[in-house]
């Protein structure tokens, strides 16, 4: 009887295996499906912009949002409150942790950021720096918005005309870390050494660190400081807007001339009034499109980010990897230069 009823309980003890391990089975196979349908969903493809209530950035971000979802695949936009590296890195970390598939950075700072961008491509996520960059180590690719050496010569070329080649001039940059704006500087001052500009002195570069209020302080202080100022330069969207209003508000137009970097839609009021003559930029939207397209392309395996390779970019066309100091990069063209003449045409469009 004992026997029996051993083999009765042993019986029962394995329906209860049975049992749990039959309850089991589709948990674990639907956690599998799900991981499953995960990875065969649209790759995600994000971009972090310097901060957040840019315009320049806000259209750049427009740009690779349609590029990428003209691709197929899922956009995720982020930026800090501040133009920091240490608001950058915050996020980056977040995005390694959603398992993006690219993240396209505008750098706040050049190095800084080196260490978190590392860890993103060591766990498979593609990095490339767009409009401002981060050194070679940090990225597969740079993703350059026009030849570095022309912005900055051809600001200084500018201002020399407005100003009839005499007197103090002055640029309004944005942070003193960003490696674009910086990159350009040096090419101005490269510029400056030429026997026409004999008679021009560079007397301050001044950082509004891309914000409205602090470019507006920066702005009058120059002013403050050197009186006789005869321009200033602000390769910047925010700061020439900023320097654009000071000069407006003082009824500075005709001492102190404007030049720069501006977007068409803010910048249109200045020009038309004669306190920005003239100023250059190229699209932003275009900018964002280009970033688009590489970083798919890298995602897909088109290029690798080395010399030579090329992919196309939709409207933008065929585009080629060069050489960029220690790394890559591809680059748009020319910046375009918006005047009386034609501001009209553009100030709708960004």
């Amino acid at each position: 009887m004992k026997k029996f009823l051993s083999i009765i309980l042993s019986v029962v003890l394995l329906s209860s295996i049975l049992v749990a391990c039959s309850q089991g089975t589709p948990q674990s196979g639907g956690a599998a499906s799900e991981g499953e349908k995960e990875s065969s969903g649209p790759k995600k493809y994000a971009f972090v912009f310097k901060n957040t209530g840019n315009p320049y950035g806000e259209k750049m971000m427009d740009g690779f949002q349609a590029a990428v979802e003209e691709l197929g695949g899922e956009v995720i936009l982020r930026s800090p409150d501040q133009p920091t590296a240490e608001g950058q890195i915050q996020i980056i970390e977040q995005l390694i942790t959603q398992k993006v598939a690219a993240i396209a950075i505008a750098g706040n700072d050049q190095d800084a950021l080196e260490p978190v961008l590392k860890k993103a491509m060591n766990q498979g996520i593609k990095v490339l720096s767009v409009d401002s960059a981060v050194n070679a180590n940090s990225r597969h690719i740079h993703v350059n918005q026009a030849n570095p050496e022309r912005i900055g010569r051809v600001q200084i070329e500018a201002v020399n005309e407005m100003i009839g080649g005499e007197g103090q001039i002055a640029v309004l940059s944005a942070t003193s870390q960003a490696t674009n704006q910086n990159l350009w500087i040096e090419w101005m001052k490269k510029e400056l050494e030429k026997p026409e500009y004999k008679n021009m002195e560079l007397v301050k570069v001044a950082y509004g660190d891309d914000l409205r209020d602090k470019s507006v302080s920066e702005t009058e202080a120059l002013l403050k400081s050197y009186p006789d100022l005869k321009a200033i330069i602000a390769p910047t969207t925010v700061g020439i807007a900023a320097a654009g209003k000071v000069l407006t508000d003082k009824g500075l137009k005709d001492k102190v001339k404007l030049t720069g970097l501006g977007l068409p839609s803010e910048m249109a009021s200045y020009i038309e009034s004669g306190v920005s003559p003239w100023m250059y930029l190229w699209n932003p939207i275009e900018v964002g499109e280009a970033a688009g397209f590489t970083a798919h392309a890298l995602v897909e395996g088109k290029i690798k980010g080395e010399i030579g390779d090329t992919f196309e970019a939709g409207d933008l066309g065929n585009q080629e990897v060069v050489e960029d100091g220690d790394g890559t990069q591809i680059m748009l063209g020319d910046p375009f230069k918006f005047d009386a003449e034609n501001i009209a045409e553009w100030k709708d469009v960004y």
